[in-house]
């Protein structure tokens, strides 16, 4: 039991206050996360939508996501990360509370577009911040709590939502939009302003332009990044049919909401439970390893849903994916935050959680197509081979060199640091 303490005293420990606002705020957003994990099961089985017609609304869902996480990226560098934040969090908050309200497929549709478009419009903002108030050698254990208190709110929403959803949609998004506001009261009380001031004139100088600021053409640029990304969103598409096909799926089958939130609800759960001991027993891996184990786990395990018909065998298949979700989500995040110069952060962490929501778009669309015209055989399948791949390319892109390929321009080799270090052995999170 002594050990128990010491454990969790150190890896709570030595993090800013200014952190643990932003943690808080992030549990409380979590806590009311019930629109999107429903979404599917509410046109289709409430609406009588087709699985095809549930696709669509996601898939633009995540094309909202897409130019909300580009454009808060943009933001988060210009107006600051506080601003941002709060004005994504309001809008996003009135936008779920009007789709309670909405009817006809072309309205809901849009109105899904714009929940989509504030809601990722915020996460460039909140982790640039944890990125400028928290020193980098504390980075991956920051992220890994962070990644934690948005799977306790996932946790609780989910399990709750279904039995919610069983007395009537309208309360699951009117709680949404009420949580989210509460959410921004937080920020709004509690979390000051940490985007860094401009660069030195210096640095200017040697890149011969008048200006500091890296666009998002620099970004584009640098190759290595956005293979990453390419892969990560490759991954996403696969860990969309969690949210969309698998429900759908279930119902198809006969399971309830009820029975589908207890099962999702584990996934939640089970990273309340081994986030923190599991990030402490890989500590001291390499960043290519994890992403890769973490990567083959998330594939293969939705591949096992091929063969699940019980409510025990969908809670295995998703123990699997939730074990490669806990090695790849924190790894990933750290890893960005460190590529990026300070003053890029909000366009790199845009760029990155571009991925995201850009497979929000495209898993959704695929996976009820693919639903509706070859059954769900076809589509754990292609999880696993497209999980396969995913792995094998962020092996092949990270085994051998630094995160970091040389900067591309000489604004960005004036912030840069020389390497991206691995995760450090430290004491212990859209759509």
């Amino acid at each position: 039991m002594p050990d128990v303490r010491r454990v969790l005293r150190e890896t709570v420990s030595g993090l800013p206050g200014t952190f643990w606002w932003l943690w808080t705020s992030t549990l409380v957003n979590r806590l009311g996360g019930f629109v999107v994990t429903f979404l599917a099961l509410y046109l289709t089985l409430d609406r009588g939508y087709s699985a095809t017609y549930a696709g669509l609304v996601a898939s633009l869902y995540g094309l909202g996501g897409a130019l909300g996480a580009v454009a808060g990226g943009v933001l988060t560098d210009r107006v600051g990360r506080r601003s941002t934040m709060l004005l994504a969090q309001v809008a996003a908050a009135a936008a779920t509370a009007a789709l309670a309200f909405v009817g006809g497929q072309v309205q809901i549709a849009a109105v899904a577009t714009v929940i989509g478009v504030a809601s990722s419009a915020s996460r460039p903002a909140v982790q640039a911040m944890m990125a400028d108030v928290v020193p980098a050698e504390d980075r991956v254990r920051a992220f890994s709590l962070n990644y934690w208190a948005v799977n306790i709110g996932f946790a609780v929403s989910s399990a709750s939502a279904g039995f919610i959803a069983s007395q009537g949609y309208l309360w699951l998004f009117l709680g949404d939009a009420f949580m989210t506001v509460l959410c921004a009261l937080v920020i709004y009380a509690k979390v000051p302003e940490s985007m860094p001031g401009r660069e030195p004139e210096a640095s200017v100088a040697a890149a011969g332009s008048g200006q500091s600021r890296v666009g998002l053409g620099v970004v584009l640029r640098d190759r290595r990044f956005m293979a990453f990304v390419a892969l990560t969103f490759l991954l996403g598409t696969v860990t969309q049919q969690g949210a969309t096909t698998l429900s759908v799926d279930m119902g198809r089958q006969g399971f309830s909401a009820s029975e589908y939130g207890l099962v999702i609800g584990l996934n939640g759960l089970l990273i309340v439970i081994l986030q923190l001991p599991l990030t402490r027993l890989v500590e001291r891996r390499s960043v290519a390893a994890l992403l890769t184990a973490g990567t083959l786990l998330m594939g293969w395990g939705f591949g096992l849903n091929a063969f699940a018909g019980s409510v025990p065998f969908y809670a295995l298949a998703v123990a699997v994916w939730t074990i490669g979700e806990i090695f790849h989500a924190p790894t990933s995040m750290s890893l960005v935050a460190d590529l990026a110069p300070a003053h890029a952060r909000g366009r790199y962490q845009g760029m990155y959680s571009l991925a995201w929501p850009a497979a929000a778009f495209a898993g959704p669309l695929l996976g009820g197509l693919a639903l509706d015209r070859w059954g769900g055989g076809v589509v754990w399948g292609a999880c696993a081979v497209v999980g396969s791949v995913a792995g094998a390319g962020y092996w092949l892109l990270l085994r051998e060199r630094g995160p970091r390929a040389e900067p591309v321009d000489a604004v960005t080799a004036a912030q840069a640091p020389a390497r991206v270090p691995q995760p450090e052995p430290e004491p212990a999170a859209d759509h």
